[in-house]
């Protein structure tokens, strides 16, 4: 592999002359760089960009640390960050903690070692102490979809707006007895998701029927056995509010082998709007996030604290969310058909 001095002497220069017209911060003239481009094409050079990443004090490298890979609000994101850190000359490294404290502190501390320039994270939880230490040593961090209140840069979805768009949806649908499958009541997402959602059955007058509430479910296995739980109680639901698409999944799958008919025996709706809810049997009615948009926000945001030569204030960042109406919500002015509000 050609080095830099092989490139200079095929030019027949100095290799600190074909430093400057790599780098391009030093102006060079014509015909100089004509002979140092010429002599780069010849020899198929190489530049060592951690290398000269390091001389600026950057390794033009970011973090990107989730709690789950599987997890098929995921990739939408990646592909909203890794678009921004393109932009920007970045090489984007992904690690998977499996909700692992430990797993993580481990892959932060791995990264740091490799002189990273900045992380992302989408694994924030109330025992994320290790965030909280990068954050008062002053590294560059932004948070993904969780967060940690307004003390450190985040960029996230209106939970709130969801779960009340959410639930004042199936109530326009004339639905009255709206079950609620959510997650955990550690992340601030669901604990949102849930305020949402009993704010819509205050307006409507509807009393809250804790018999329909089931909180702490995680995945569709999870949902799938808190339905046929709330199914065999006596709550009787009309409707299924799931605060994930995946556990939406679950729903349907339990209320398939009840033998009961989704929308005409009891409706569902998810929630996230994964590249799969419009290919479920019914196509998933849900309340869809903007993953892409919050992947490039969130890129946006650590490039800017990685130029910064100061620390500036915080910034917690509320996208809108919308719903999409599909198939699997009936009701009174049921039509059906794919759409959005």
């Amino acid at each position: 592999m050609a080095n830099i001095k092989d490139v200079a002497l095929r030019a027949g220069v100095s290799p600190s002359t074909v430093s400057r017209t790599l780098s391009g911060k030093i102006p060079v003239d014509k015909e100089t760089k004509e002979k140092v481009m010429q002599a780069v094409q010849e020899l198929n050079y190489q530049p060592n960009v951690f290398a000269q990443g390091l001389k600026d004090g950057k390794s033009k490298t970011i973090g990107l640390i989730i709690p789950n890979v599987r997890n098929l609000v995921f990739p939408a994101a990646i592909r909203g960050i890794t678009d921004v850190a393109k932009h920007y000359g970045y090489t984007m490294v992904l690690c998977n903690t499996d909700e692992d404290q430990e797993t993580e502190s481990f892959y932060v501390q791995s990264l740091r070692q490799r002189l990273v320039d900045g992380l992302i994270f989408s694994t924030a939880t109330e025992k994320s102490e290790h965030i909280l230490k990068l954050r008062e040593e002053g590294f560059p961090i932004v948070l993904m979809i969780r967060h940690l209140g307004g003390t450190i840069d985040a960029v996230i979805a209106d939970n709130f707006s969801g779960g009340y768009e959410g639930a004042k949806f199936l109530l326009s649908r004339g639905f009255r007895r709206i079950a609620l499958i959510n997650g955990t009541m550690g992340l601030d997402l669901y604990r949102q998701r849930y305020a949402g959602y009993k704010e819509a059955l205050l307006e409507a007058g509807v009393v809250l029927d804790d018999r329909l509430v089931v909180h702490e479910t995680g995945d569709w296995e999870t949902a799938y056995e808190a339905t046929g739980r709330l199914l065999t109680s006596g709550a009787k639901p009309d409707a299924i509010f799931a605060t994930s698409d995946t556990k939406a999944l679950g729903v349907m799958k339990a209320l398939k082998e009840r033998k009961l008919k989704v929308p005409e025996d009891i409706s569902v709706l998810g929630y996230d709007d994964i590249e799969t809810a419009s290919l479920m049997d019914p196509p998933l009615s849900t309340v869809a996030q903007p993953f892409y948009e919050i992947g490039q926000r969130a890129a946006e945001r650590l490039m800017k604290l990685i130029r910064s030569k100061r620390r500036p204030k915080p910034v917690l960042e509320k996208l809108p969310v919308r719903l999409v109406v599909r198939d699997s919500v009936g009701g009174e002015s049921y039509i059906g058909g794919e759409g959005s509000s």
